[in-house]
C-alpha cells in the first residue's frame, strides 16, 4: 500500500497492526515510488485497487498531476509488474451533472467533465482505456459523494452546519443527489477486483437510490437528534441564482488556474447528480447494505470517538 507521508502510514499501521499489509510511503506522481513499490511484492500475484486522487487541490494544476498523470503512472507501473487486474476508482464528474432533475445517469454516458477535476478525472478514465488497449485487464469503479468513517473534514462541516441550522439549501432541494457510504463502496471495489468481466468496464457504486437534498438534510439532522445533539431546524434557503453565480465565480477561477473550494461547492450544490447502479448488481451482483440514516448515524458515531466536535 502507498501512502502520502509518514502520519498516514502510522494511521493505516494502527488500524490492521496484525494483517501483514506493507505500508509505503509515496507519491503517484513520482514513477520511481510505484516502481520501488511493486518491487515489493516479490514477483507475486498483483491486483491494483488505485484510489489515490485530489478532489480540492492546493494548486488547480494538481488536479492534471496527481489525477491524469498519477493514474497514467500507475498503471504503468502495473503493467510492468504484470498485474492480473487494476481496480481504478474514478467519479460522477468526467460525466457532469444531469440535465435536469428527473434524469438519471445509465451505466454508459458520454463524458461532458465538471471543470478541472471532471476533466482530470476524464483524462485517467482515458489513460485506463488505453492500458486496457494494450492488454491490462483494469476496470473503473465511479462513487459518487461519498460518506462514512475516515470521511474528510468537509463532510464534519457539513453536520456541523446542519446541526446549527445553517446549511444552505439552494432553490427548492429537490435536486437529487446519489451518495455511497463507504462499506457499500467498499462492497464495490472488491466485487469489481474479484469478479471476471471483460476489461475496461466501469461501474456506478452508490447507495441504493438517489436523494433529495432536503431528504439529505433532514436525515442528517434525524441522524444526529438520535446520536443526543442538539438539532436547530434547517430553514436557511439561498435562492437558485446564488447557486449560478457561484458556479460563474468558479468557472471563471479555474479558467485562470485558480481554485477555492467553497465557491466550487456552492456552485454545485443546486445541481442534480443521479446515477443507476443496476449495471454494477446485474454484473458484480453488488447490493448496498447500508442506508443513508444508518451510514450517517455511523459517520456521527466515528467523529464523536476521534473527539471531533459536531
Amino acid at each position: 500500500m502507498l501512502v502520502r507521508d509518514e502520519s498516514d502510514r502510522q494511521v493505516v499501521m494502527a488500524l490492521a497492526p496484525a494483517s501483514g499489509v506493507v505500508v509505503a510511503v509515496g507519491d503517484v506522481t513520482r514513477p520511481a515510488d510505484l516502481t520501488s513499490l511493486f518491487e515489493g511484492t516479490g514477483g507475486g500475484v498483483v491486483d491494483v485497487v488505485h484510489t489515490a486522487g485530489v478532489i480540492h487541490p492546493d494548486r488547480w494544476s494538481n488536479f492534471e498531476a496527481v489525477n491524469a498523470e498519477g493514474t497514467r503512472n500507475v498503471l504503468a507501473a502495473a503493467e510492468q509488474a504484470g498485474a492480473r487486474r487494476l481496480v481504478h476508482i474514478s467519479s460522477n464528474s468526467p460525466f457532469g451533472t444531469n440535465p435536469d432533475v428527473a434524469d438519471t445517469f445509465r451505466n454508459d454516458e458520454p463524458y461532458d467533465p465538471y471543470y478541472g477535476y471532471g476533466a482530470s478525472k476524464m483524462h485517467a478514465e482515458l489513460h485506463v482505456r488505453e492500458a486496457v488497449e494494450r492488454g491490462l485487464d483494469a476496470v473503473m469503479v465511479r462513487p459518487p459523494w461519498f460518506y462514512g468513517p475516515f470521511q474528510p473534514q468537509r463532510q464534519t462541516t457539513f453536520f456541523t452546519m446542519i446541526r446549527k441550522g445553517r446549511f444552505p439549501v439552494i432553490g427548492s432541494g429537490a435536486q437529487r443527489r446519489s451518495m455511497v457510504y463507504i462499506d457499500n463502496l467498499v462492497d464495490g471495489v472488491l466485487l469489481a477486483e474479484m469478479v471476471v468481466t471483460p476489461a475496461g468496464r466501469g461501474w456506478w457504486i452508490a447507495d441504493e437510490r438517489p436523494y433529495s437534498l432536503n431528504e439529505i438534510v433532514a436525515t442528517v439532522g434525524q441522524a444526529l437528534r438520535d446520536e443526543g445533539y442538539e438539532v436547530t431546524d434547517n430553514r436557511v434557503r439561498v435562492p437558485a441564482l446564488a447557486g449560478r453565480l457561484a458556479e460563474a465565480a468558479d468557472r471563471g477561477l479555474q479558467r485562470i488556474g485558480r481554485y477555492h473550494q467553497g465557491v466550487h461547492v456552492l456552485g454545485e450544490m443546486d445541481k442534480t447528480i443521479a446515477v443507476d447502479i443496476s449495471a454494477g448488481r446485474a454484473e458484480l451482483g453488488y447490493e448496498p447494505r447500508v442506508s443513508l440514516y444508518d451510514g450517517m448515524r455511523e459517520s456521527i458515531r466515528w467523529c464523536r470517538a476521534k473527539g471531533i466536535t459536531l
